[in-house]
Parts: structure tokens; C-alpha cells; sequence
């Protein structure tokens, strides 16, 4: 489930973790406005995240892995488009 009234930055967000790791949960949350005047606001309103993610790729991984797997998925979003994601992975079950 996601955060429904996204902006194109979001969806990508989901689109591309939906593709590499098949959540069994997702949401993308924005978290720009908390950060409105701060570092890294470039003003489109889209620069900040939380990612909560539930997936079967994480079992048996620890959270550094798992961070790195959500990285890996969005690749070079993280080079300038996205200025902060915070991230919660868990396996099901956890």
C-alpha cells in the first residue's frame, strides 16, 4: 500500500523498488515539507522520503544490506534527485 496524492518523484520511487524487490508492503511518504528552508530543498516540493518496505529479498539480510538494496534500486535517483531517504526494511514476519 502507498501514499495515495504522490508527485512523479514518488511514484518513480515505487515504481522502481515494485520492480527490483516485489514488496509485500511499500510506502513512499513525503517527507519534504518537514524540510521546507533546509539543505537539500530545492523547492519542487519532492526532494525528502521515508521508505517503508516489507519484501522477501530482505529475509536473512541485515539492515545495512537491506539499505543497500533499496539504494541499489534506485540508483541514480540518489544523485541529486532525491536529497534525504530515510529507510525501513523489514522481512515479512518481522
Amino acid at each position: 500500500m502507498t501514499q495515495s496524492l504522490t508527485g512523479p518523484i514518488a511514484r518513480e520511487i515505487e515504481q522502481r523498488l515494485r520492480a527490483a524487490l516485489a514488496p509485500t508492503r511499500l510506502a513512499v511518504i513525503n517527507d519534504s515539507a518537514r524540510h521546507h528552508g533546509h539543505a537539500g530543498d530545492d523547492g519542487s516540493g519532492e526532494s525528502h522520503f521515508t521508505v517503508e518496505i516489507e519484501a522477501e529479498a530482505f529475509a536473512g539480510k541485515n539492515r545495512v544490506d537491506r539499505q543497500r538494496a533499496v539504494n541499489a534500486a534506485l540508483g541514480n535517483m540518489l544523485e541529486g534527485r532525491v536529497h534525504a531517504l530515510a529507510i525501513r526494511a523489514t522481512a515479512p514476519g518481522e
